[in-house]
């Protein structure tokens, strides 16, 4: 069905109609729609955005007076996708380059973060420090749902770490079929859980792929139908996840999905204060000194770094600080958001 095309000629078609000529215009233009929809019926006949369209011209054709029969809009000139075909041939299932075709302008783009002892770096650049021991939702949208499961850094100790990440990639009828994506400790998989690395048979299949990028160490997900990358590592005895999402898909969610760690941080009863670390197995100074060596400035990525190696003891956690701050380097779209300092 591509009514989506349609609509795209109608308004572009439309977009710039001014002065005493506007209405002879207009009505070529609506003619012009009215074709394309017809040549589109018998594939788009159970799309609602199809029969809302044919309804829409009809009743704008009455009300500006327009016969159907008549001139059309001569056909715009498209800007050459990479195999200088139109939008007919431009992959729907690579979001970049369809909104690009449609809005004139690149998406804008959001990173998410959590890793160590849950440090989650919201959509927002809010970040938090989180207590939030078993499971929970760090996206839950049209889209995608992502869920951490966390266990006690130690035993007996309060601060936790992820130690389980499950990554659902909703079903999309033209491009993928619903894929899930698994990762525990020492188990981090370069495939999805019924053993495929892409999207399946439809035809945008290879728009979701899975990359490894170190064996059992990093796993990257890019998910082109939807403008989405994932980076999923493991450091010492804790997993990290990363996401670097268009923003109209991480904003892709009603309010009964209210609870997402990447949008709305962790619950302020689950938050832990970092400056409470420095009751633990190592030295708050000797922390601070394997932190340094990885993480120069001392932004929350290096406080973070710093409250793990103390409350756990482990020096891989300045991996986990390290590997989140490279993932941050290269997801967000402002280099001047990396360093937060709280």
């Amino acid at each position: 069905c591509k009514i989506l095309r349609c609509n795209s000629e109608y308004v572009a078609a439309t977009l710039h109609l001014r002065g005493p000529g506007r209405t002879a215009a207009y009505c070529d233009a609506l003619r012009s729609y009215s074709h394309c929809t017809r040549k589109t019926a018998r594939t788009c006949r159970g799309d609602l955005a199809y029969h809302s369209a044919v309804h829409g011209i009809e009743d704008l054709m009455i009300q500006n007076n327009c016969s159907k029969e008549g001139p059309t809009s001569p056909p715009r000139p498209r800007p050459p996708a990479p195999n200088h075909q139109g939008l007919e041939s431009l992959d729907i299932c690579n979001y970049e380059k369809s909104f690009l075709y449609k809005h004139g302008q690149p998406p804008s783009y959001q990173h998410c973060a959590a890793f160590g002892d849950p440090h989650i770096r919201t959509f927002h650049d809010d970040f938090h420090t989180c207590r939030v021991e078993g499971s929970w939702p760090l996206l839950d949208n049209d889209y995608l749902f992502v869920q951490a499961t966390s266990s006690p850094v130690a035993k007996g100790s309060n601060a936790t770490v992820t130690s389980k990440l499950t990554i659902i990639f909703k079903n999309m009828k033209e491009c993928i079929d619903q894929k899930v994506y698994q990762a525990e400790i020492d188990n981090l998989p370069a495939a999805f859980e019924d053993g495929s690395v892409n999207g399946g048979e439809r035809p945008g299949g290879s728009s979701l792929a899975i990359r490894e990028r170190s064996p059992g160490r990093h796993v990257e997900i890019h998910a082109e139908y939807i403008g989405t990358t994932i980076a999923v590592r493991q450091a010492g005895r804790q997993l990290s996840f990363s996401i670097r999402a268009a923003e109209e898909v991480a904003r892709a969610f009603t309010e009964e999905q209210d609870l997402q760690l990447c949008v709305g941080g962790c619950p302020r009863s689950q938050r832990i204060s970092r400056s409470e670390c420095c009751r633990g197995r190592v030295a708050a100074e000797t922390a601070r000194a394997l932190c340094k060596e990885m993480l120069p400035v001392e932004d929350v990525y290096f406080q973070s770094c710093v409250f793990d190696v103390v409350t756990s003891g482990d020096a891989n956690f300045t991996m986990a600080a390290h590997g989140a701050l490279e993932d941050a380097r290269v997801f967000l779209p402002n280099a001047e958001k990396l360093h937060i300092f709280q």
